[in-house]
């Protein structure tokens, strides 16, 4: 999880100004035209999604394919493509403003996931996206720090897990998870990488999503800060 000297690390990057940084053998730009200054000092202090890579490391295998529902800058789905292969792994992001940094992030890169710029949701219908400044609040529920709303495009997850035939998925899509993972069958599925967000939905919700993927076969075999691996038994 996070070094120690996190925040010397913060502080030599920034008097480099470093613009190209390396998390577990993949290359994120930090350019600062680009990339918001919350998700630039995180990736400084190697955190940004440290939780989400440490799960993803226990469980991905060479020549898994891979869902990720919420790519943001693509450092996770580059990780995955890292691990399980080329054209092993499909990206969605519904964010706008962030297709910019994804496609210089996969240009730095030998490998990269098939991107698509769409939200994912229960039915498929065009869905309102809550667009945050700081990109990581970024959001299809609406939240305090939301600056403005953009309607986008979106395919169902049924459709989606039924056209890719995941083993394994990665969900970080702040607070949807609990309409979204219920809503298909995931009996395909070998391992989950979610993040949860009970400051968002309540620990009520959160408590009945975990319930219902324990009912549809699958253990927590591993939990880093909010984010837990979900294995099949």
């Amino acid at each position: 999880m996070a070094h120690p000297f996190r925040n010397l690390f913060l502080h030599w990057h920034r008097l480099m100004g470093t613009s190209v940084a390396r998390m577990d053998g993949v290359r994120i730009s930090t350019d600062r035209k680009t990339t918001p200054k919350l998700v630039r000092d995180l990736i400084f202090k190697d955190t940004y999604e440290d939780a989400e890579r440490e799960l993803l490391a226990r469980c991905l295998r060479a020549g898994d394919r891979v869902l990720e529902v919420g790519g943001g800058i693509g450092l996770i789905g580059l990780v995955a493509a890292k691990i399980a292969g080329a054209g092993r792994v499909v990206s969605y992001e519904a964010n706008p403003v962030l297709r910019q940094i994804i496609e210089a992030n996969y240009a730095l890169n030998d490998v990269s996931p098939e991107l698509r710029m769409k939200a994912v949701t229960t039915d498929g219908a065009p869905a309102t996206f809550h667009v945050s400044d700081n990109v990581v609040s970024s959001s299809l529920r609406e939240r305090s720090e939301a600056t403005r709303a953009v309607t986008v495009e979106s395919d169902a997850l049924a459709d989606v897990l039924a056209e890719v035939k995941p083993d394994v998925l990665v969900m970080d899509v702040e607070g949807a998870e609990v309409d979204l993972l219920p809503s298909a069958d995931l009996s395909g599925l070998r391992a989950i990488v979610v993040e949860l967000h009970p400051h968002v939905v309540g620990e009520a919700a959160t408590e009945a999503l975990v319930a219902e993927l324990t009912a549809q076969g699958f253990v927590k075999t591993a939990g880093a800060r909010t984010n837990v691996l979900m294995e099949r038994r």
